[in-house]
């Protein structure tokens, strides 16, 4: 992952926080709109994010869920909000996957600033615990020798596009994409024999592999890991490096306060330095991020332009 725990100091170092302590906002309660059900993963951490930040300012934090068009509805809702701060948005990579894969997402990234991009979960591949396949280079291997078949939470998913990045990058390969809807019924898929291998988030796996019906082949990041530390890398397992996390971050209108955003960003810190925030977030399989204004505003940023230069990549039209 992009980031270490110890960027969360950052946020809390930063020198102007003591004026923004003395600063009004909020003085009514704030609306964060999630881009998803209620349930995900996204959404319990916009809850818990919400019932922490109550706290420190005194005011209630509400979660509203709008879900929809692949998170875009919500984020659009929230492109329109006044810039006043008391309306933000709590989504996923999708955010920045989406002004890629769709041909009109609704929204563009100039109409947000990011306020912290809160925790995030490796990409995985993953098969079944008496697969004879072992490892990821006995994937590639073994897709080279004959067809195989790889199951995602659906066609224009992250987990599609960078499964298919990697089979063309290693060359040689036959691997059919499978798609389901979600990553659940593709791991179902994949215990009931449908398919060789599903590409899932570990935090969707975990549960799986910790029961001991599936295997971790690989994750799809810069380290193992922690919630899966057995787990190699792709550039670990002997192919060119792939890297991508699901994450969960908060954004709000792009006119929104430069002051509103650095005490959003201090207090997300504080928040994710508590002990009941840390145990939360380790039961999802999500690892915490965090970051000053300036690191966060930066991450997202690459995110987006990774995800340009993938679909350009895998010659995608996007939908």
């Amino acid at each position: 992952m992009p980031t270490r725990r110890l960027l969360l100091g950052a946020a809390l170092a930063a020198p102007a926080f003591g004026a923004l302590a003395q600063a009004p906002w909020p003085q009514r309660s704030v609306r964060f709109v999630v881009a998803f059900a209620p349930g995900g993963v996204v959404d319990i951490i916009a809850r818990l994010l919400a019932e922490q930040l109550g706290e420190l300012w005194g005011q209630p934090v509400v979660a509203e869920n709008r879900p929809g068009a692949g998170g875009n509805l919500g984020t659009q809702v929230v492109a329109r909000a006044a810039p006043d701060g008391y309306t933000a948005l709590v989504n996923s990579s999708t955010f920045a996957t989406n002004l890629s894969t769709f041909r009109n997402p609704g929204y563009t990234a100039e109409e947000f600033a990011a306020a912290s991009v809160v925790a995030g979960t490796p990409q995985l591949l993953v098969v079944r615990a008496d697969s004879p396949i072992r490892t990821l280079a006995e994937l590639v291997e073994t897709a080279r020798r004959r067809p195989v078949t790889y199951g995602t939470p659906g066609v224009g998913s992250p987990n599609h596009f960078l499964t298919e990045l990697l089979f063309r990058r290693a060359g040689g390969t036959d691997a059919t994409h499978v798609p389901y809807a979600g990553a659940g019924p593709a791991l179902t898929a994949l215990l009931a024999g449908d398919i060789d291998v599903a590409a899932a988030a570990v935090s969707s796996a975990m549960a799986q592999i910790r029961a001991g019906r599936a295997r971790g082949l690989a994750v799809m990041a810069e380290r193992r890991s922690q919630v899966m530390p057995d787990v190699p890398t792709v550039a670990e397992a002997g192919l060119p490096p792939l890297v991508d996390i699901v994450w969960a971050g908060v954004f709000f209108p792009a006119a929104t306060p430069r002051a509103v955003l650095e005490r959003t960003n201090a207090d997300i810190g504080r928040v994710m330095e508590r002990p009941v925030f840390q145990q939360r977030l380790a039961a999802t399989g999500f690892e915490p991020i965090g970051g000053d204004l300036p690191t966060t505003q930066a991450f997202v940023a690459s995110e987006i332009a990774k995800w340009r230069d993938i679909v350009r990549t895998l010659g995608i039209e996007p939908a």
